[in-house]
């Protein structure tokens, strides 16, 4: 939604959603939620835990819950988990409630910027690639759809990342302030 008062991030694991959201917050004066953080601090334990006993299923019901809450906040830049979108009504949340900034990367930067990382529980075991593959070709196109903005990933460090991002969003966000935002129910 543009204009708005929020900024909501999507993309792929590794994208820099988290990292490059802290920024977005800080540079824009708005308070920073990232949705996995949200959803361990609710359940008490981490999202590889969540997986383990409700499995796949029950953490995407959880994250499309939690999802709902954070968007309806004002004055936020909310960074989601890489497979948020893959929920249409939680596609429709973010677009009808924020300003959507899609943060690409290509296979090769998640399989680099994610060499070291084992908490991702979809990555976990077997082939890497082929999974970032095969979840690039089926949230390609949501991400597309949901995005008013798309950034695509470079190689640079998060403070070139960010400083990019900012003159991006910057050429085409229309900033509301929170109170100006009118509300509607979904």
């Amino acid at each position: 939604m543009n204009p708005s008062c929020n900024l909501f991030i999507v993309g792929p694991t590794g994208a820099g959603k988290t990292s490059i959201g802290r920024r977005l917050a800080a540079h824009y004066g708005l308070r920073f939620i990232d949705l996995d953080h949200e959803i361990e601090s609710h359940c008490g334990v981490d999202v590889a835990t969540v997986f383990e006993i409700e499995g796949e299923a029950g953490f995407r019901q959880r994250e499309s819950m939690l999802l709902d809450d954070c968007t309806r906040h004002e004055g936020i830049v909310l960074a989601t988990g890489g497979g948020a979108i893959l929920a249409e009504t939680n596609r429709r949340w973010l677009r009808e409630r924020g300003y959507v900034i899609w943060l690409q990367a290509s296979v090769e930067q998640q399989l680099e910027r994610l060499a070291r990382d084992t908490k991702r529980p979809l990555l976990a075991a077997g082939d890497r690639r082929a999974k970032l593959e095969a979840m690039a070709q089926v949230r390609g196109s949501l991400y597309e759809h949901s995005a008013d903005l798309a950034i695509p990933g470079e190689l640079e460090g998060v403070p070139a990342a960010s400083d990019r991002c900012v003159l991006l969003i910057d050429q085409s966000w229309q900033r509301l302030p929170a109170s100006v935002l009118v509300h509607h129910d979904s």
